[in-house]
């Protein structure tokens, strides 16, 4: 097993090998040779110059290079409708620059109306003001998609460093971080990679039982998205199981003073501008890929009763707290403690599947996570290439629907509804492959190599304190039992 050293080697880690631990690996390592053989010592023999992390550094460069030229043709002929979305080149920053004050300067939420929480209306105002000249011509709007997309570049790397060195002994498994399809193809759509940033970092130094900067961290990625905050919500689980409240009480507590300390200068400036934000995402309807969206697309070609939106505001959250309590079921009555990774996948997964609005750039959430939760190639390229026929779909089924682009280029509904569904249960289908691995650690591929938890920080190999019990006494099922102790 790639865990164990040989005599006189203790004092130094060995890496696990993908191609010795991978079977999808092992088999494409044939044409360069086949996998390592076991006279090398990943971690003990150096590699000179080509180190993981600056291999994997290389890979990012690569794919964020691969992304850029995806856009080529709107970074030629401008962002603009229907050719946008028939070149699969869509992105949200030229639409923004133009359309949100960005352009003239205006600071996002003190001086206009931004759909965004605070940081991300920094981070869009500030790379605004790095672009030359004044208007919304063609060349400016050129130049702030390729700012940002510098800087989201810089942000992919230091994702895929905090992955790695999260990831202890399993470095190589942040290649599926640095070279996803879903980062490629929806990385440059918005800013989500700065709160994937944010929140790996968190991660990394709650691993390292640093859980004041984590809670920092974990709070300024709360300040650039909500979904940071189901993290919290797996340390509280796992604080339950073990009776360690404190790193639930720090991080959270650190958290916590993080975002209000982001958010209050904003919000005393202008409150209205900075509860735009909350009431954007409360008011908005069922938007595209939401299984409410697609059910109502359904119900209307077969003349069925459609969700209103006040019905999809009760059973996006109510369906979502099912699975919340499902997932917490799950991590205190399993046989053995969950790895903090698994229980963050679960709550971040049941969530997308769950919420009003589901944006294909919503795929790089649950990227770095599976790499901790699941390090599987296959299943992670399985799932990828369904997420790129998605990607791909809404991109032409928009363009019919907003654009009355040419009709060869059209997508019909149906097709639509079916990769909506197929993402939804490539999802699924993982969470469940997850939720396997906590109830049976020998399919984990981390736990299966004798490890507790690596990024557990102050979990990692902690004594339950707590169990719940699914199953009843036997005693009390005997008959007459109660009778008899009376």
């Amino acid at each position: 097993m790639e865990e164990t050293q040989p005599p006189g080697r203790r004092g130094r880690a060995r890496l696990v090998v993908p191609s010795r631990s991978d079977m999808l690996l092992r088999n494409f390592t044939e044409v360069v040779g086949g996998p390592l053989g076991r006279r090398s010592d990943p971690g003990v023999v150096s590699p000179g110059i080509f180190t993981v992390e600056r291999v994997l550094i290389l890979l990012t460069v690569v794919a964020a290079l691969i992304g850029v030229l995806l856009k080529s043709y709107c970074r030629a002929n401008g962002w603009e409708s229907p050719s946008q979305f028939y070149a699969t080149c869509y992105s949200d920053f030229p639409e923004l620059f133009r359309n949100r004050g960005l352009a003239e300067g205006a600071v996002p939420i003190l001086g206009s109306q931004f759909e965004y929480p605070v940081l991300v209306g920094l981070i869009a105002g500030l790379t605004a003001w790095l672009v030359p000249g004044t208007g919304t011509s063609e060349g400016r709007v050129l130049a702030y998609f390729d700012i940002n997309a510098a800087l989201l570049a810089v942000v992919a790397m230091i994702t895929v460093l905090a992955t790695a060195r999260t990831s202890a002994r399993r470095p190589w498994d942040a290649a599926m971080v640095a070279l996803a399809p879903g980062i490629i193809l929806a990385g440059t759509i918005n800013w989500d990679l700065w709160t994937v940033c944010l929140l790996a970092v968190g991660m990394y130094f709650f691993a390292r039982q640093r859980l004041v900067p984590a809670g920092i961290l974990i709070g300024l990625a709360t300040a650039t998205n909500l979904y940071p905050l189901l993290v919290l919500g797996a340390i509280l689980l796992l604080a339950l199981r073990s009776g360690r409240l404190r790193a639930l009480l720090v991080t959270g507590g650190a958290a916590a003073m993080t975002w209000t300390a982001v958010n209050l200068p904003f919000a005393a400036a202008n409150f209205g501008g900075w509860t735009y934000y909350f009431r954007f995402a409360a008011d908005r309807e069922a938007g595209y890929s939401s299984p409410w969206f697609a059910y109502n697309l359904v119900a209307g070609r077969l003349r069925w009763s459609e969700l209103s939106p006040a019905a999809v505001d009760l059973l996006a959250p109510g369906l979502f707290v099912v699975l919340f309590a499902a997932i917490a079921v799950v991590a205190l009555a399993a046989p053995r403690r969950p790895r903090l990774a698994q229980l963050a996948f679960l709550l971040v997964a049941a969530f997308i599947l769950t919420n009003k609005a589901y944006s294909p750039q919503f795929v790089v959430w649950l990227i770095p996570l599976l790499a901790l939760a699941r390090p599987r190639w296959r299943d992670f390229l399985i799932w990828q290439g369904i997420e790129g026929l998605h990607w791909a779909a809404v991109w032409m089924y928009l363009g019919q629907v907003t654009s009355a682009g040419s009709s060869q280029h059209n997508l019909d509904m149906p097709y639509y509804v079916l990769a909506v569904a197929a993402h939804m249960a490539a999802v699924a289908y993982l969470m469940l492959r997850v939720a396997w691995d906590i109830y049976n650690p020998d399919y984990d591929p981390i736990r299966r190599h004798h490890v507790d938890d690596p990024h557990g920080g102050p979990f990692a190999r902690a004594p339950d304190r707590f169990r719940l019990s699914l199953r009843r006494p036997a005693d009390s099922l005997l008959p007459g039992k109660a009778a008899s102790n009376a």
